[in-house]
């Protein structure tokens, strides 16, 4: 049985989310992050070598890192479904923001969360390093400007690994995006969709979806 080891308000979301979508069955176990250090508990690190949410396991396979997770469950239960094919005209913009997400987008913002913690001084350095984050949310409303979902018109799992920086991580690294229409609009229409509010009630029923 695949089972999705959901760890409270991180980037496993994605996979309950995933799931929802594809409407296959699963296990979800979840487990409550420390209440004094906000870290995963013992036992969650316990699941895989790097600790760190997610991480599923199917029969003996334990595997974490959300990409990796994604094309698993796309690959092996989804029938490549929320994936485009080579032969796809949009198919560089589904890699591009697949991969965009935790390889630009995420590191911008924990960034922004290091720099907050240590209470670094302003500089032109922490200037440029901040900016990464600003940029990263200007490509996120241009191309949303364009195209109704990252890859184009399509709903896929690009826009499942993208949602969790633009939306949980603000929790951490606050943002106003008021004067993003396009990504405004975008998250609305995440929003409504039903799996994402059926992954939102069982993965995190306490917290508000950060949809603005």
């Amino acid at each position: 049985m695949l089972t999705v080891h959901h760890l409270g308000i991180s980037q496993s979301d994605r996979i309950v989310w995933l799931c929802e979508e594809l409407q296959i069955p699963y296990e979800m176990k979840k487990y409550d992050r420390d209440p004094v250090t906000r870290l995963a508990p013992a036992e969650y690190k316990a699941i895989h070598p790097f600790g760190t949410a997610p991480v599923i396991t199917d029969g003996d396979l334990v595997l974490g890192e959300s990409g990796a997770i994604i094309e698993y469950i796309i690959a092996k239960y989804g029938n490549g479904r929320l994936k485009l094919a080579p032969d796809h005209p949009n198919y560089p913009d589904f890699l591009f923001w697949f991969h965009f997400a935790n390889a630009s987008m995420m590191p911008s913002g924990m960034v922004g969360i290091i720099l907050q913690m240590l209470g670094a001084p302003e500089t032109d350095m922490t200037k440029a390093l901040r900016g990464r984050g600003d940029k990263a949310f200007a490509m996120v409303e241009d191309r949303l400007g364009k195209a109704r979902y990252f890859a184009g018109s399509e709903f896929t799992a690009a826009d499942i690994i993208m949602l969790f920086p633009l939306t949980t991580m603000r929790l951490f690294v606050p943002r106003d995006i008021s004067g993003m229409p396009n990504l405004l609009a975008y998250l609305k229409r995440i929003g409504e969709r039903p799996a994402y509010r059926r992954a939102a009630k069982k993965g995190d029923p306490d917290l508000p979806p950060k949809l603005d």
